[in-house]
Formats: C-alpha cells, sequence, structure tokens
C-alpha cells in the first residue's frame, strides 16, 4: 500500500462523516507530556481549557487561535502497522482522538464535537518538533494523516464518547 493509499483509508471508510471522540489529551505548557482527560471545556476562539494553546503557552502560538487539533484513530493505529511508529496514548500531541469520521474532509467545514461547535481549518501535518518530543519516522508515518487543525467557533463541552459529525 503506498502513503497516498494509507492516507485515503485511515478512517476505513474515506467519505465517513460521523464518529465518536475516542480520547482527549490536553498538555499544560509548551513541550510538556500530554495528560488524558475524561472530559474539557471547548472555548470559541480561545481553545481548551487547561491546554497550552489557551493561553497561547503552545510551541506555535502566534497570536493566532489555535483552538483544537484531532487525530483519526485509525491513523495511529496505520503509524503503527505501516511504520511500526508508536504515537498512542497522546504521543502525537494532538488534542481528540477520533474514531470513524474522515477528518481530512472537514477542512472548511464546521463539524460539533459534543456540545462544541467548530471549523476545519487546515491539515495537520506532523513536523520535526513532533519527530524531536517523539521518535525518529514520526513525521513520514503521519504525511497527509496528522490530523486536523480546528478553530472554535461556538463554546461547549466535549468528552470520551461523543459524538464528532458535520453540522
Amino acid at each position: 500500500m503506498t502513503e497516498t493509499d494509507a492516507a485515503d483509508a485511515v478512517a476505513g471508510d474515506a467519505t465517513a462523516t460521523t464518529g465518536t471522540v475516542e480520547a482527549i489529551h490536553i498538555a499544560p505548557e509548551s513541550g510538556e507530556p500530554v495528560a488524558p482527560v475524561e472530559r474539557v471545556e471547548a472555548i470559541a476562539e480561545a481553545g481548551l481549557r487547561g491546554d497550552r494553546y489557551f493561553d497561547d503557552g503552545g510551541t506555535f502560538s502566534d497570536g493566532t487561535p489555535r483552538g483544537i487539533t484531532l487525530i483519526e484513530a485509525e491513523a495511529i493505529e496505520a503509524a503503527a502497522s505501516d511504520y511500526g511508529v508508536d504515537v498512542s496514548d497522546g504521543r502525537h500531541r494532538r488534542n481528540v482522538t477520533t474514531r470513524g469520521v474522515a477528518l481530512n474532509h472537514l477542512v472548511d467545514e464546521e463539524f460539533r464535537v459534543g456540545d462544541a461547535i467548530c471549523r476545519g481549518v487546515e491539515l495537520c501535518e506532523p513536523c520535526s518538533y513532533l519527530e524531536g518530543l517523539t521518535e525518529d519516522g514520526v513525521a513520514r508515518s503521519l504525511v497527509h494523516r496528522g490530523g486536523l487543525r480546528a478553530t472554535i467557533v461556538e463554546s461547549g463541552e466535549l468528552a470520551v464518547g461523543d459524538t464528532v459529525a458535520p453540522e
């Protein structure tokens, strides 16, 4: 399977638009390990309360609202099976792990995560910073399947088990 085929097949059904939240991770400070939480408050134009980007403390804080990042559980599993790379348990440094939804299809779209409404901004391609915090090969293993960066349009709570669906 080529990397392109793998990226297209990440969510199983590459057109799936509804899924679930499998995990939520936040890191209070830049470079600190992420911690799992069962629920978190998403604040419009600010981010996830308690996360490093909420107070512009993240590595990539530049005044642009970072909001929320999401990654497919299927992409994490593919990185492990295709490249032998382990980015489970939040090592991917994305806030929300989903299952069953094709996140790449949500760029420029509004969608709901729990009670919050978000808008997909861009793919969250892996970078050398992520690889430096994890292991060699992470960037390559997540090309075109590193997740989605989104803004929070309407505040709300999200929790493990919540639905992710187009608005």
